[in-house]
């Protein structure tokens, strides 16, 4: 009946890719067999893992140390430094981080602590 038809193409009334599968075939499928790495991303709120899974992760990420760039580590110690090192003007709360950090040192200095 989908021939006589003159709305639309023929391949639109055809099965295509519609196919009935049995379940051994599905099961074979070589999807099964492997999963893709890095396939689960720890923030996906659509991430389909069980809690329990979760829970491991994140017991895993515990005793793993945090990759720090080094950019962050040096504006630990001069909030400024980034700002100069692109060719910019601190900001106005960096060079007021700067100097409170520099008066805290010098308190931990004044008290021996340092």
């Amino acid at each position: 009946m989908s021939g006589t038809s003159s709305v639309g193409q023929g391949s639109v009334y055809e099965a295509g890719d519609q196919r009935n599968y049995k379940n051994s075939e599905l099961n074979d499928a070589e999807r099964y067999k492997e999963g893709k790495v890095n396939s689960h991303k720890a923030n996906d709120s659509k991430d389909e893992r069980s809690i329990a899974n979760k829970l491991a992760r994140e017991g895993k990420r515990q005793n793993e140390p945090e990759a720090e760039s080094q950019e962050t580590k040096e504006s630990k110690k001069d909030p400024t430094l980034p700002a100069r090192n692109h060719g910019n003007e601190p900001s106005k709360g960096a060079k007021i981080d700067a100097e409170l950090q520099a008066e805290e040192e010098a308190e931990l200095k004044r008290k021996g602590k340092a």
